[in-house]
């Protein structure tokens, strides 16, 4: 069992009054976990009281802000909700039939055991001048939120394709559910690969957002070697 102190050695990226800003480790939840790879729990049995302004999946890596003060995560979160946040992931998607730049407008709905998917049959799904997207006579009835997610090619590997993806909006698993419907999955991905080989290839690469004092940061976590390793440069 790691401590707290273990957890944070060598992946603070900002700590003030306010603020703790940590680049997270694959397998680790931010909060909610029953075991003992909860930060928000490790924290607070050391002593240190965190509120999370937004969360990123347990099987992904990277950048995670948490409020030091309870009166500053009401505007942290609100940014989030605003959209005033500038988020970019990396991703190594299945696959490397991507163009260079895309974009995908599907939106999301919440199926059976809570499971997130696409609102509409996946053969619906259509692709013109690297837009995906639906009709809207093809979206199914029920709860329906519209999401977006873009992307841009960083390195193509033999079989694989590695991404920077920003989600336009901030729906619960939107890169991972958008990715594998129009056909690039991501590499390790437990939600659509059964008992996966390697981590999940999704890393929360960059944030920018302002402080409580009015301050911008504009931050990075490069991503380790781990994540790297999932696309080599093809031949």
């Amino acid at each position: 069992m790691s401590t707290w102190d273990e957890v944070r050695a060598g992946r603070e990226l900002l700590r003030d009054d306010d603020l703790l800003v940590l680049d997270k480790p694959a397998g680790w939840s931010v909060m909610g976990e029953r075991h003992d790879t909860d930060l928000v729990r490790l924290a607070r049995d050391a002593g240190e009281t965190l509120w999370p302004a937004h969360r990123i999946d347990k099987v992904t890596s990277g950048i995670v802000l948490f409020a030091r003060r309870l009166q500053a995560h009401g505007d942290l979160t609100r940014q989030f909700a605003d959209r005033t946040v500038a988020k970019t992931y990396l991703a190594v998607a299945s696959g490397t039939g991507l163009p260079e730049r895309g974009t995908i407008e599907l939106p999301l709905s919440v199926g059976r055991k809570n499971r997130v998917r696409i609102a509409a049959p996946r053969e619906a799904i259509t692709c013109t001048d690297d837009v995906w997207s639906v009709p809207d006579d093809a979206v199914l009835p029920g709860d329906v939120y519209p999401s977006t997610t873009t992307f841009e090619v960083l390195r193509r590997g033999e079989d694989r394709t590695m991404l920077a993806v920003t989600p336009a909006t901030g729906r619960r698993h939107q890169i991972r559910v958008h990715l594998a419907w129009i056909g690039h999955a991501l590499v390790g991905d437990p939600l659509f690969e059964k008992d996966p080989a390697t981590r999940t290839a999704l890393h929360a690469w960059r944030l920018g957002f302002t402080g409580p004092d009015g301050t911008r940061h504009d931050l990075e976590a490069p991503p380790g070697d781990d994540f790297d390793a999932l696309c080599p440069p093809g031949r």
